[in-house]
């Protein structure tokens, strides 16, 4: 699916419908944010344990990976993409208003599966979608700028949590509330806004997991699932950035602003880091964006103060801004335009795999050994991989091992 030629161009020579699914996603993650920014201090106010925190973290996002397989390969099998991206927005819009109404903690945790559910119903599509839009040269910008808007959301939702937090007196459920708003938008705008492009004529696959399908992807493609799930074992759930700040301190009021932080440098740096994927060796980034990790769980864990956390979080957040949209983008040129949200949903399901196997690996050390034993474990992954990449890695361009 293609419409490079016809499609109307927004700002960079991006089609309209990239820029307007990069608002969906800031919407969407607005709303997301405000509630994940406190879910993990409201999780622990409710009686969760560090360990329960990172279990939850895990399985809920390893079961939006999970989802994303099935509706990645479902579009490729429909031809479409929008439809299952607006169900995906919708069912997550509809979860919202649960978090203020739940008087216990399995409320809560069912919500936020619910919630997971939907980001996996959309998530493949999506990517998918953004694929077939972009024009072949622009998919680093193109993600990149998804990711930077996605990112500003993911700003500007604690930023509204602190703000309404202060003027409440801590009132969770009032935030809650206010979160709904931005969801409700989401779905309308990619409802009204985003168009699938003419399909080509290349015949849709009819079971887009059978073994015969999946053998249809490249190497190339199956180099970068596994960097990605190497780089995802070295870097577990953002929630424990949280935990850490509070640990060193920091008010309830203020906890959203560790993660307000990481994302303002993630999306302002997404972009230009996507755009300049388009021009320079990736393989090259996506060394460096390792090296920044392994310098961001060394300083979280060998410093205390909150200065230092916040050095150590700006320099998680670039890690995020160098690797998640090149990745998107180097997936995006390796799998043929037929299997694109067959690749996007494998890629997210072992991706969300790893998640889960680090974050309950994370949690379990917090709890035996503290803190500083967390980090120093993700940095010592991220090393290991590190020492792999440069030694082993066969990076990709355009969809072609170099």
């Amino acid at each position: 699916m293609n419409d490079h030629a016809a499609a109307p161009r927004g700002r960079a020579g991006l089609p309209r419908g990239i820029w307007a699914l990069g608002f969906v996603s800031m919407l969407m993650d607005i709303s997301s944010e405000m509630i994940h920014a406190l879910l993990p201090a409201y999780l622990v106010v409710l009686g969760a344990s560090t360990l329960a925190i990172g279990l939850i973290e895990g399985i809920a996002e390893a079961t939006a990976a999970i989802v994303k397989v099935f509706s990645g390969a479902l579009s490729d099998w429909l031809g479409r993409r929008k439809l299952l991206a607006a169900i995906g927005y919708g069912l997550a819009a509809c979860t919202k208003p649960v978090f203020p109404l739940a008087t216990t903690l399995g409320w809560v945790v069912a919500a936020r599966f619910v919630d997971r559910i939907g980001k996996g119903i959309r998530g493949a599509p999506r990517d998918a979608l953004i694929a077939d839009l972009a024009p072949p040269g622009l998919r680093g910008a193109a993600f990149g700028l998804r990711q930077s808007l996605d990112t500003a959301g993911a700003f500007i939702g604690p930023l509204l949590a602190i703000g309404l937090m202060a003027l409440s007196g801590d009132d969770f459920r009032l935030v809650f509330w206010v979160a709904v708003l931005p969801a409700v938008g989401a779905f309308a705008l990619i409802v009204l806004a985003v168009h699938d492009p003419q399909p080509v004529a290349a015949a849709r696959p009819r079971s887009p997991l059978s073994r015969r399908e999946l053998a249809r992807l490249p190497p190339a493609y199956w180099w970068v699932v596994g960097i990605a799930a190497v780089f995802t074992l070295a870097r577990f759930s953002e929630a424990f950035l949280v935990l850490r700040a509070q640990a060193l301190g920091l008010g309830l009021m203020w906890v959203p602003a560790v993660l307000v932080l990481m994302n303002v440098v993630y999306s302002l740096s997404s972009y230009p880091l996507g755009r300049l994927a388009d021009r320079l060796p990736r393989g090259a980034l996506l060394a460096a964006g390792l090296a920044v990790l392994v310098a961001a769980d060394l300083v979280i864990a060998l410093f205390d103060g909150l200065p230092w956390l916040a050095a150590g979080v700006v320099l998680w957040g670039l890690h995020m801004g160098m690797t998640q949209g090149l990745l998107a983008a180097l997936v995006a040129d390796a799998a043929p335009a037929e299997l694109r949200g067959t690749a996007f949903g494998v890629f997210n399901l072992v991706g969300g795999v790893a998640l889960l196997v680090a974050s309950v690996l994370a949690g379990a050390l917090w709890d035996a050994f503290g803190a500083r034993a967390t980090f120093l474990a993700g940095a010592g992954l991220a090393g290991l991989a590190l020492v792999g990449l440069l030694w082993r890695g066969r990076p990709v361009e355009g969809g072609r091992a170099q």
